[in-house]
């Protein structure tokens, strides 16, 4: 009579206890918020914009304890959405582990000769748009309306606020928020959502429309361009400052809707609106459009791609 052996059991995975069964794996969970490259670009946006939400809201309620009179409060505002953008920034590469630099404000070139570029071709960049408008008898420049101090007290007031305005939107858009975005769908598409963004985000202006935030959006989507093939945010900076300096102090007309008080000229516009832009300023114009293409394939003859891939290595 044949000996019978009977194989041992072996434990299935129904065998296996509910309760082991659901939880977690510590590695799957461990992926849901880090990857190859370290926290995933989702979750590093969504902690720097809550820090910056935070911040923002601080600010807000410090500034209602304060009694801040006449211009100030303009100034002090962009000062303060600037520390709100620069500081999770900073929290960001200590948790990311990542140099200052790679967000595209190195410190160690502080107001570099990008910096200056950028102020020049801004301010011939509006320049250029109003002496179009100008040849077109749809703009006039007006005459002198302040003098003697009075004009060094405002340019330099109204040059220290849009130097503020350049370093808070470019490193809010297209700092920080760039970089980490490309991380997870690459530069340009990350550019082109960003500059959307920023262009749309121009609506909440008063006096602004359509075409004026298409148009914010086309310089925004230009800058991201100076980014990529600068390797910095240096040159966009200095082009935003200048073009908001030029068409609001010394050209003294509407930015977005709004006109600042303390301009240098008597400036006004006549024609139809699809060509001065009317009350939204000259990035309402269609023309705007057209001086930024020229600006755009200007920068692409001056730092074409062979310059990038020698900046990057």
């Amino acid at each position: 009579m044949d000996d019978q052996h009977t194989a041992p059991e072996t434990q299935t995975d129904s065998d296996t206890p509910s309760g082991a069964e659901s939880r977690p794996q510590p590695q799957r969970l461990r992926r849901v918020f880090f990857g190859d490259a370290g926290l995933r670009a989702g979750w590093s946006l969504l902690l720097y914009a809550l820090m910056f939400a935070a911040i923002v809201a601080v600010g807000g309620w410090l500034g209602q304890s304060l009694e801040v009179r006449g211009l100030w409060p303009q100034l002090l505002g962009e000062a303060g959405v600037l520390v709100a953008a620069v500081i999770p920034a900073v929290v960001m590469a200590r948790i990311e582990k990542r140099p200052w630099g790679v967000y595209g404000l190195p410190l160690r070139h502080a107001f570099p000769r990008l910096f200056w570029l950028g102020v020049v071709w801004g301010f011939l960049g509006i320049t250029l748009l109003l002496e179009i408008l100008h040849g077109l008898h749809a703009f006039n420049f007006g005459h002198v309306v302040l003098h003697g101090a009075r004009i060094v007290k405002f340019a330099s007031f109204w040059g220290i606020v849009f130097l503020l305005v350049g370093f808070f939107e470019e490193f809010f858009m297209r700092g920080y928020t760039q970089f980490t975005l490309a991380r997870a769908v690459g530069f340009w598409p990350a550019a082109v959502l960003l500059s959307s963004v920023f262009g749309a985000a121009h609506l909440q202006n008063r006096g602004e429309n359509w075409t004026g935030a298409l148009a914010a959006g086309f310089i925004g989507l230009f800058l991201c361009l100076t980014l990529r093939r600068t390797g910095s945010l240096w040159f966009a900076v200095g082009f935003h400052a200048a073009w908001d300096w030029g068409e609001s102090f010394f050209y003294s007309v509407p930015d977005s809707g709004q006109t600042s008080p303390g301009h240098l000229l008597s400036s006004s516009f006549h024609g139809p609106a699809w060509i001065t832009g009317a009350k939204v300023g000259p990035e309402g114009s269609v023309l705007c459009f057209v001086v930024i293409a020229m600006i755009w394939l200007a920068f692409e003859r001056v730092y074409p791609p062979a310059l990038q891939s020698a900046t990057e290595q």
